[in-house]
């Protein structure tokens, strides 16, 4: 496999595309679209540029494809980002042209189902970014959060290292798109933890890779953009988050059990846990029962590392998955975990 490089930057005013290689939901609720397309154009200089399924639900695979293809295609195009995610971009994968798109290198932004699409890119020799879409950061009600935007500024354009740190305040709980009232105040946040260290007595330094825990486990299952020839994830840095259908302690053991039966789970030498979501729609906890579940999430971590990568460095908490704000990682990119010092580098 070749080793992932990072392809070229955008400057402020090149033109962006705004893909939706998962979900059309910006056809449902325009108006955290419109803000982040907005925001897009006036605090990062870019403009996006649109494309056939962009704005539009239920769109086949074939026609989602085409519009990567497009996008990648176009010389006047310099980066691409995700409107949002979804839960069938699996089904677009065998349909890219994996040669076009290594011949036309571009920084990809997106997270959740889009860790389909960054699987492939790394797969395909090109470093993707694991953060931020149109909808959720770029359109967060009244203002982006200040950490997201200076992270995403940062991989956007630049190539040097970046620090992550932990964040002081936090939040969860989704507000309801189709409400007006949802835009009229920033979203209320919460105090945070710190990060939780495990075995910080070394420095790893090495590719990034991962993404949603969930899709990676429907990549295993289908086979598709997992390497056989699992000594390419060798020393490379792990980070996994879940989304906001909130998999139980149970399911996410399994899923990293299996990664464990299949040899992969060890390859790594360090794991990036995200802080998880705790809070959605159809299950709106408490603080207290989503503190529990988070806690729960932990051990069954914690219980997976100890059968199968008891020697490897973790730390729990980073603040790149499904939660408000999120910092934006390099996938297949430079990522360095010093645990003596207890800090966290990435290369964007």
């Amino acid at each position: 496999m070749t080793t992932p490089s990072y392809p070229p930057k955008p400057s402020p005013g090149d033109r962006i595309a705004v893909l939706s290689p998962g979900a059309g939901l910006p056809e449902l609720f325009p108006v955290p679209y419109e803000l982040g397309l907005e925001r897009l154009r006036k605090e990062f200089g870019l403009e996006p540029v649109e494309y056939p399924t962009t704005r539009r639900m239920g769109a086949t695979p074939q026609d989602r494809a085409d519009d990567i293809h497009a996008a990648f295609s176009d010389p006047t195009v310099k980066a691409v980002i995700a409107s949002i995610g979804g839960d069938d971009q699996i089904t677009v994968l065998p349909l890219l042209d994996r040669e076009l798109i290594r011949a036309n290198p571009k920084p990809f932004f997106g997270t959740s189902d889009n860790t389909n699409l960054l699987a492939f890119l790394y797969n395909t020799g090109i470093v993707g970014y694991h953060g931020a879409t149109v909808m959720v950061q770029l359109g967060r009600p009244v203002a982006m959060d200040a950490l997201t935007a200076d992270s995403l500024r940062a991989a956007l354009f630049t190539s040097g290292e970046y620090e992550l740190r932990p964040v002081e305040r936090w939040n969860d709980v989704d507000r309801d798109w189709a409400d007006p009232a949802t835009f009229e105040a920033e979203p209320e946040t919460r105090p945070a933890t710190g990060w939780t260290w495990r075995n910080a007595d070394r420095v790893v330094e090495g590719r990034g890779w991962g993404g949603n825990l969930e899709i990676l486990s429907w990549l295993l299952m289908a086979d598709r953009e997992i390497s056989h020839d699992l000594s390419v994830y060798d020393g490379g840095v792990l980070f996994l988050e879940t989304s906001e259908e909130l998999p139980s302690g149970t399911e996410v053991y399994r899923i990293l059990r299996n990664m464990g039966e299949r040899g992969l789970l060890q390859r790594f030498s360090a794991l990036l846990m995200a802080r998880a979501k705790t809070w959605s729609f159809e299950r709106p906890n408490s603080p207290e029962e989503g503190a529990r579940y988070a806690a729960e999430q932990r051990e069954a971590v914690l219980r997976a590392l100890e059968a199968y990568a008891p020697d490897t460095l973790a730390v729990f908490d980073v603040d790149f998955g499904h939660t408000d704000p999120q910092i934006v990682l390099p996938y297949g990119g430079t990522i360095r975990v010093d645990g003596p010092a207890q800090r966290i580098t990435v290369t964007y």
